[in-house]
């Protein structure tokens, strides 16, 4: 039997960084639960982050998402300067063209530089590049910490090992079986990142087609090691970014997405060898020692725009899925524009690109 104290007014599937904003955006004005299907909230997306906040990242559809939060993040400290530069050589002219194009009047500050003015070692081939300064660092920790510690204080329940196994429609609302116990909630918000999917299965709900990606990431070291000063680098092709991390470290990816089941990801040797291999034909450097490797998942909806909204065709059921490798950077934005669909508040952008009934 499902006591009173087991029935919410909304049950948000996934305690990573969307659940958790979203928790926190609507705690006090809601009975929220918060279902963990891990022993720890943010083990798999959130806790494998790059950590950094671009606002050219995931294109213009993205931009609006990541500006609109650039304000809040900025005012919680959860940002510190870095800067990005995106490079390319002589046949990446188009890209660079286009790039520029796709943010022009978005108020994304970008400008043409000499790239060997700004990354030392960077080798002769590598002619254009493209500065974007307010790139900075993300403190994913604490924001995804300070989020759940919020929604604790306006009361929201949260229940880690509580994998859903089924959710059926009662009494206008969701039954909800899980691992942990059995729930019941009037909407049920999928925020289960690669697994939103199966969450849906589970709620006999259509898919989307929400799918999972493997990207990998290296820290290394190097000689001559990481300039002071190093901003965050791209390859206007796609194929590697690097960071600097603390104590001369750096933080690469190839940049790659390798489609997956849902999973605990790993990096494989070969994705390892091809970031190492593409950073070496980018700049002079000599990696001297792979200190540590993993890999995180990224899920997209096939138009690759996140999904927030009611499903068009399950009532009680909300998407908050498909942010990519985003979801962190616009958090702040996302969870109001969530928050504002499910209590009717009205939003700080137009959902409507957003929206999960696009899908038919």
């Amino acid at each position: 039997m499902t006591s009173p104290a087991d029935q919410y007014d909304i049950a948000i599937a996934g305690a990573g960084i969307a659940g958790a904003s979203l928790a926190a955006a609507i705690g006090d004005r809601a009975r929220v639960l918060l279902l963990e299907a891990e022993s720890q909230p943010g083990y798999h997306a959130t806790g494998r982050s790059a950590a950094f906040w671009s606002e050219t990242y995931g294109g213009p559809a993205i931009q609006p998402l990541t500006s609109l939060s650039g304000q809040a993040l900025r005012a919680g400290g959860y940002l510190e300067p870095l800067g990005s530069l995106h490079i390319g050589r002589a046949e990446d002219a188009a890209r660079a063209d286009a790039f520029l194009a796709e943010f022009e009047g978005s108020g994304v500050a970008l400008e043409r530089v000499d790239p060997a003015m700004v990354l030392p070692g960077l080798r002769t081939s590598w002619t254009i590049g493209i500065s974007e300064p307010s790139c900075a660092y993300i403190d994913v920790g604490r924001l995804h910490g300070d989020y759940l510690a919020t929604a604790r204080r306006a009361g929201t329940v949260l229940v880690a090992d509580a994998a859903i196994g089924s959710a059926t429609r009662a009494d206008r609302g969701w039954a909800i079986a899980t691992r942990a116990g059995e729930y019941r909630a009037t909407v049920l918000v999928n925020a289960a990142g690669a697994w939103a999917d199966g969450v849906a299965r589970c709620a006999g709900v259509v898919p989307l087609g929400i799918r999972p990606y493997r990207r990998t990431m290296v820290q290394l070291r190097t000689d001559p090691p990481v300039p002071a000063g190093l901003p965050h680098v791209a390859d206007l092709g796609g194929r590697f970014y690097f960071k600097p991390e603390a104590g001369g470290r750096l933080w690469l990816s190839p940049h790659d997405e390798t489609a997956t089941d849902p999973c605990d990801a790993a990096p494989e040797e070969l994705d390892v060898a091809t970031a190492i291999d593409r950073l070496e034909h980018a700049v002079d450097w000599r990696v001297t020692a792979v200190e540590r490797r993993w890999a995180g998942l990224r899920s997209f909806a096939p138009d690759r725009r996140p999904v927030y909204g009611f499903d068009a065709r399950a009532p009680g059921f909300f998407w908050f899925a498909g942010q990519g490798g985003f979801g962190i950077q616009t958090a702040p934005a996302a969870a109001a524009l969530a928050a504002g669909l499910l209590l009717g508040d009205g939003s700080p952008l137009d959902p409507a690109p957003y929206a999960a009934t696009r899908f038919g």
